[in-house]
């Protein structure tokens, strides 16, 4: 599976002709949007910033709900994470697995706390996590820490950190992070492919 950051929360991940897009953004945000066709989408919740599907190309099948679905090869499971009892339906949080060829690939959204066991249990297995670490509307960098170890992935990707280009969204550096894991230096590539056998079985950010 191929796996490009295109920023914020949104990814390209890629499977021979299938391409899922994760969490759109709209092209306010100061970031340029996907110019390629998608077969699926995920959105984790209904902020602008995460469901701006108007600026998807093609005519994907979008997946904004809880649950298990299979789609082209693809599984997809969708699960609620933690929020406060109050918190309004369209508000809450979508966190989703999707396995394309063998790879199961964990996006959180904008989690806000750990997870509970059962929504552990859901997510798993996990190779690949995917999580926000900019703090703000999300967890806090040692909440982060812990929903790393409790889905134990083999690749941890960091996502929703601030950035150059995004305009007018408040968020923590990724090098924040990057310190609470002990990890001195960012080397950043926006795109990496993930196998069974590239896979080890020790933890990479």
């Amino acid at each position: 599976v191929d796996i490009t950051w295109l920023g914020h929360a949104c990814f390209r991940l890629r499977a021979d002709d299938i391409i899922v897009v994760t969490d759109p953004f709209p092209a306010s945000i100061g970031l340029r949007p996907d110019a390629r066709p998608a077969t699926m989408v995920t959105v984790s919740n209904t902020h602008v910033n995460h469901s701006g599907l108007e600026k998807v190309v093609g005519n994907p099948r979008v997946f904004n709900a809880p649950g298990e679905y299979e789609f082209q090869s693809v599984s997809v499971r969708g699960v609620m994470t933690p929020q406060a009892p109050e918190t309004p339906l369209e508000q809450r949080n979508l966190a989703f697995t999707i396995e394309m060829d063998g790879i199961n690939i964990c996006h959180l959204g904008d989690i806000t706390a750990p997870l509970t066991t059962a929504q552990i249990d859901d997510l798993a297995p996990v190779d690949v996590l995917m999580i926000p670490t900019g703090g703000g509307c999300t967890m806090d960098v040692d909440q982060v820490f812990q929903t790393m170890q409790d889905l134990a992935p083999k690749v941890v990707i960091p996502m929703h950190h601030s950035h150059p280009e995004i305009k007018n969204v408040p968020l923590q550096g990724v090098e924040v992070f990057m310190n609470r894991m002990g990890l001195s230096e960012a080397q950043a590539q926006p795109r990496v492919s993930v196998t069974t056998s590239n896979l080890t079985p020790d933890m990479r950010v």
